[in-house]
This record gives C-alpha cells, sequence and structure tokens, in this order.
C-alpha cells in the first residue's frame, strides 16, 4: 500500500468517512460498535478519518461524531490523520473570522480530545463571507500549529483558486464517483497544479456502485439521506445499469467487489485522489479498504474509461457550494 499526499499530510489511499456512525443512513449502531469499527479500520492500515462538528445535529447534537472518533483514536492519536470542519452559522458572518474559526476548532478539538487537527476544512462555502477572510484566519491557526493544513468542500475551481492565493489549500473535499464526474472539468487540473489533495465523498455513489441497491431496495424513512439521492430512484436506478453491468464484467476479472473496483478506478486516473469511503458495517468498512490492493492495468483502465463515457448516466447531484439555512437541515441534497 502507497501512502498518498493532502498537501503535506500523508494518508493511506483511502479513508475513513465516519458520518454514518451518526447521521445519514438511518439508525445508527451502538456507541461501542461504532468505536470498534473505526479502531478494526486504522488496524487495518487505514489512517485517515474524516469528521465534522455536524455530523450528529439531526437526531443528536454537534460533535456527536467527533466525540466518538476522539474516544476510538485517542491512544494511536499520533499516527493518525484527522479531518474535521466547521459550517459558519448566520449570525457569525460579521464576526473576526479568526475568532470564529477558532472558536469552532476549539470545540471540535474537545470533542475529538487533541490538541490540534491535521485538517480542517471549511464545510460549505457562506455568501455572506468572502472565502478570502476564512483562508486568512485558517493560516493563523496553521502558525499557532492548531491545525496542520486545511480544505473546503464542496467547491468549484474558481472558489479553490482564491481560497489557494491566500493560504495555500491541502485538500478539497468534493462529491465524486463513476456518476458524478464534474470535478474531472476544472477541479482536479487546478489541484494537480497546486500540490492540493482531492477527497472525494460518496465514492460509490451512496451505495449504487456496489451493485447492492436494486428497485425494490427501501430506505429508512428517518434519516436518510439516499431517499434524496437522484440516482437512487427507481427509475434512475434502472436507467443507470448499465454501469453496474460494467462493474460486474471488470470485477469477475480483478477477483474484486463492484465497489472495490470503483474506487480503484479513481485511485488509477488521479495521483491526487484519496477517497472516503463511509459505512456503519465494519466488514464494509474493510472491504471498502481493500480497494487499494486493486490495481488496474493501463490497457484496463482505458478501456474501462472508454466503455463509461459511452453510458449515458440518469440523475445528477453535483456540488453544491451553499443550501442556506441550518446544517441541521441540509441533509436532503448534500453531505
Amino acid at each position: 500500500m502507497k501512502m498518498r499526499k493532502l498537501g503535506n499530510l500523508e494518508v493511506s489511499p483511502i479513508g475513513m468517512g465516519c458520518m454514518a456512525f451518526s447521521h445519514g443512513y438511518g439508525q445508527i449502531p451502538s456507541h461501542e460498535y461504532a468505536v470498534e469499527a473505526i479502531r478494526s479500520a486504522y488496524e487495518h492500515g487505514c489512517n485517515f478519518f474524516d469528521t465534522a462538528e455536524a455530523y450528529g445535529n439531526v437526531l443528536y447534537y454537534e460533535h456527536h461524531n467527533e466525540e466518538i472518533l476522539g474516544e476510538a483514536l485517542k491512544d494511536v492519536r499520533e499516527n493518525c490523520v484527522i479531518a474535521t470542519k466547521l459550517h459558519i452559522h448566520d449570525d457569525e458572518v460579521n464576526e473576526d473570522m479568526y475568532d470564529v474559526c477558532k472558536r469552532h476548532l476549539l470545540a471540535s478539538m474537545k470533542a475529538l480530545q487533541t490538541d490540534y487537527v491535521d485538517l480542517y476544512y471549511l464545510h460549505r462555502i457562506h455568501p455572506e463571507v468572502e472565502v478570502e477572510r476564512v483562508a486568512k484566519a485558517m493560516g493563523q491557526l496553521i502558525d499557532e500549529g492548531l491545525i496542520k493544513g486545511w480544505g473546503l468542500s464542496q467547491v468549484e475551481e474558481s472558489t479553490i483558486r482564491r481560497a489557494h492565493e491566500v493560504t495555500p489549500v491541502s485538500a478539497v473535499q468534493n462529491l465524486y464517483n463513476m456518476l458524478e464526474r464534474d470535478c474531472e472539468t476544472n477541479t482536479f487540473p487546478y489541484c494537480l497544479e497546486h500540490n492540493i489533495g482531492v477527497v472525494p465523498f460518496s465514492p460509490i455513489a451512496s451505495g449504487f456502485l456496489s451493485g447492492k441497491i436494486n428497485t425494490s431496495t427501501e430506505f429508512e424513512k428517518t434519516d436518510d439521506v439516499r431517499n434524496f439521492v437522484p440516482q437512487l430512484t427507481k427509475e434512475n436506478i434502472k436507467g443507470n445499469q448499465p454501469v453496474i453491468d460494467l462493474l460486474n464484467t471488470y470485477s469477475q476479472k480483478k477477483n474484486c467487489t463492484n465497489a472495490q473496483l470503483s474506487m480503484a478506478w479513481m485511485l488509477h486516473k488521479y495521483p491526487n485522489v484519496v477517497p472516503i469511503p463511509g459505512s456503519k458495517n465494519k466488514e464494509r468498512i474493510i472491504e471498502n479498504l481493500d480497494a487499494w490492493n486493486v490495481e488496474l492495468t493501463d490497457e484496463e483502465f482505458n478501456t474501462l474509461e472508454k466503455a463509461l463515457e459511452g453510458i449515458q448516466i440518469h440523475g445528477h447531484r453535483g456540488n453544491v457550494q451553499f443550501q442556506g439555512g441550518k446544517m441541521s437541515d441540509w441533509g436532503k441534497n448534500n453531505k
């Protein structure tokens, strides 16, 4: 397993998205199970873990997910790269951004049981806060040693550029998978040129690319974002079946799962990509991480890529920079 870089941070080629232990995929497992699952991922070789202050506030409270992650990693903290995110509230837009960011950061650090954060993201762009203000504040936090790097989530290339010119950006966390390829146009080229990592959330398209979701699949009614994912309507599940058929062909040849193949595809394509699949199931977490063992030859990749480009994709989420309202209202459309 060859490590990858997010700016100056060295991470496993696949990380772990921890959101599902607090939010987004229906009923959550017990606290003990979640802690054990995260530790299992670490023991399997994963050193990169992603959370946010907002994960948990739909059914529980802010920092719920950070608390779980902090407990799981407290004994191995120095060996891990922890990423978390802040959300700027409407009543904070006129405050000094350094004060805002530091206040959020200190609360996250307390929940995570750490005295620094490796990668600190702005969760979303607020329309009333210039990204340059946040970038400057992040630079001050880096100078103080409270964070090692910073990043942006759900942004376009123009926003990345403006931020990077103030304080170098370590990583961009955007939606990216075989069905959602907007990032290929501008985000990846800019990030490759400027040593910025790209961290795809939902790299398996909310489970669709695993091939285990069909038109009969029923999602939980409470706090399950898959009810609102465009590709997971019955019509679009049927329409996107050619992608699953293609994955089936290649995964059988490579003796791997469809989900593993979908991530092996992006790992082969971009040296700066580090997907963070999310799951609340221990076995699935390890399966996802093992995608780093699936290697495509150049010929296999090129043939797969050409076949993908010939398939029409049904349903589109896109990278929404800001949706307004409270973070507790955001689950219907985005991570």
